[in-house]
């Protein structure tokens, strides 16, 4: 009965807020208080852009769920603030984008003064930096030698010293005397830290108080009026009408608990249909059958209320894709995580126990780690180690290769291919039971601080013996141009690891060229499959021409990848090899590694027959 309780109680506050609206004050056409997004609530002043005359600054994009930066604007015509959440009913917690790159890319000059708030729009109200320390700027010349609790940060380009004293209570006496011929700098920070790193603590995320004038404050919290200024910028109230009837306010009330009333009957019928529906859902049965059978489990398992907590009610968003969304966590220990949330709609529950049973039987430092679980009704999200550098499809496609901040080398690429197979490699001969991917692509590879690779999603895993040389899966699986022939037609073969290898062969063809393996523009004139294309230059003998070949060694490298991942890409599974001796080709020399008969597909289906959930 607690969700009832709950909504009792929200209920409760709901129906003071309508009553205090409707006794007269000047307030009825504004609400109390607002929601933007998931930064928090909000209050007068703070009022949304559509209602202007509901408070005096106003959040912009509120309502718009494709704008997931919500913007303040703090002076007239000035920049826009980005808007980071609610600290308390009047101060609000922002960024300054721009004096954040100036602190990352020169501390020592970004420094030199303090830090100024723009000028607000009017006198009804004043804008203070909620928390600020304290810097001495002195110059290089004094060598002075502080108390041990005092650090500096030096800046030799500026021929001055940066002074901080690290105690929680510093003693303004002492350092006013010992700093007495140096400059004083006022800047902001969100958190005074112990710590010997300036960067760390000067922030540019900073928690801003709004103060209404006294005129403003009597006017708005306690004659109900909202605060104007006329024409020659002076004050005046703008009351409400008091004519308003005690009969009328009496229905008022009693109109709205006997809502209320009968909203509460509704809601606890609901609730009791929907945990009804819930217990009957054979998708939450399958799941729990699952779970039962598993017995304890490696991974932990997480309440709903945890999820929240660890992705802070789900505020940094990472990605999006068919499954549900991906948002960025902090475990109690301090580590982070990718939180991915199950969509309801497209998750009949097989994913979900794909990818539990799969990763919980691994361990391996090329596959992903699972971390913990969620399964809580209709609730459903994976808690993975977080990595750092994202999937590996951002740094090899032509079209997301601008967006980044590095272009991988060939030496790192050859790096990750061998990764990507040796992780392979572990599921297919290091498990106790072997497990089939079905679904190895660039942006199921998730890259590490070092670029270091892991396999990723395994929604549609296939888990089988290790004697099973060929399985049978009920449909296709896996997503267009990376399929194998015998998984969408068994004309061509029995389905089996080669599977997975013939996804491997396109996924490294594709990271040895820098390009999409369908339809991708090779010249202005034409558009040729990849695989063919770069199969008629080896047998022609021909140079490559791909990107970032800077030597010999590296034509060497991208050479081999691309004799390996011909030799996958085989028609029938049969003639390609297995991934140990995939493993086996990489290692050798490109002088002794064959040219593979020309596969006899040619470019596939652009559609796909079976598209798998993304993976971000």
């Amino acid at each position: 009965m607690a969700i009832v309780d709950l909504f009792c109680f929200l209920l409760f506050c709901h129906l003071v807020l309508i009553l205090s609206a409707g006794y007269g004050n000047g307030h009825q056409d504004c609400p109390h208080s607002f929601t933007c997004g998931n930064l928090g609530t909000f209050h007068y002043p703070f009022t949304k852009a559509e209602k202007p005359d509901c408070g005096l600054l106003a959040i912009h994009d509120c309502d718009n769920p494709h704008q997931h930066r919500k913007m303040i604007q703090l002076e007239l015509n000035g920049k826009g603030i980005v808007l980071i959440g609610v600290a308390q009913q009047n101060a609000i917690s922002i960024l300054d984008e721009d004096f954040h790159k100036r602190l990352q890319q020169n501390p020592c000059g970004t420094l030199k003064n303090n830090y100024s708030l723009p000028s607000p729009f009017s006198s009804l109200y004043s804008i203070h930096i909620k928390f600020n320390v304290t810097l001495f700027k002195c110059k290089q010349s004094l060598k002075m030698k502080p108390p041990t609790h005092y650090f500096n940060h030096p800046c030799p380009e500026y021929d001055y010293d940066i002074y901080y004293d690290s105690l929680p209570t510093p003693n303004s006496k002492e350092a006013h005397s010992l700093f007495s011929s140096c400059s004083v700098i006022q800047i902001s920070t969100k958190d005074l830290t112990d710590t010997n790193d300036i960067l760390s603590f000067v922030s540019a995320e900073m928690v801003l108080q709004v103060v209404l004038s006294n005129d403003c404050d009597q006017c708005y919290n306690h004659r109900g009026g909202q605060c104007r200024l006329d024409a020659n910028q002076k004050f005046y109230c703008k009351e409400a009408p008091k004519n308003k009837s005690k009969i009328l306010k009496l229905v008022l009330v009693l109109g709205l608990v006997t809502a209320v009333t009968i909203a509460l009957l509704l809601v606890m019928v609901m609730i009791y249909h929907t945990r009804w529906k819930q217990k009957q859902n054979p998708t939450n049965q399958q799941i729990k059958i699952f779970l039962e059978r598993q017995g304890p489990l490696q991974t932990k398992r997480y309440d709903y209320s945890e999820i929240k907590k660890v992705t802070n009610s789900f505020r940094n968003k990472l990605g999006q894709g068919g499954f549900g969304s991906v948002y960025k966590g902090k475990l109690p220990d301090g580590r982070y995580v990718a939180v991915k949330i199950l969509s309801e709609l497209k998750d009949n529950g097989e994913d979900f126990i794909n990818e539990v049973a799969t990763i919980s039987r691994t361990s391996h430092i090329n596959i992903v780690n699972l971390l913990g679980f969620c399964c809580e009704g209709s609730k459903r999200a994976l808690v993975y180690e977080f990595m750092s550098n994202g999937s590996l499809e951002k740094f090899i496609f032509e079209e997301n290769v601008g967006k980044t901040d590095r272009q991988l080398d060939c030496q790192t690429i050859y790096h990750i291919a061998v990764g990507v197979a040796r992780g392979l490699e572990y599921l297919h001969q290091g498990c106790n039971t072997r497990i089939l991917h079905f679904d190895i692509k660039p942006h199921n590879i998730l890259l590490d601080e070092n670029f270091n690779p892991k396999i990723s999603d395994f929604g549609l895993a296939k888990i089988c013996t290790r004697k099973e040389s060929m399985i049978s899966i009920f449909g296709a699986r896996g997503t267009a141009g990376y399929i194998a022939p015998e998984v969408f037609s068994r004309n061509f073969g029995a389905v089996s690891h080669k599977s997975d290898v013939y996804s491997y062969g396109m996924m490294i063809l594709e990271m040895a060229g820098r390009r999409k393996n369908i339809k991708t523009e090779v010249n202005r004139s034409s558009e040729i499959y990849f695989p063919d294309w770069i199969y008629n230059c080896l047998e022609s003998n021909e140079e490559l021409g791909l990107q970032n070949i800077r030597n010999e060694s590296d034509d060497k490298l991208v050479r081999k990848m691309t004799i390996v991942g011909l030799w996958c890409i085989q028609t029938h599974p049969s003639t390609r090899p297995a991934i140990s001796k995939v493993l086996e080709m990489l290692g050798s020399k490109v002088e002794l590694l064959q040219i593979p008969p020309k596969p006899f597909l040619s470019s596939p289906p652009t559609s796909p027959v079976h598209l798998s959930y993304e993976t971000l």
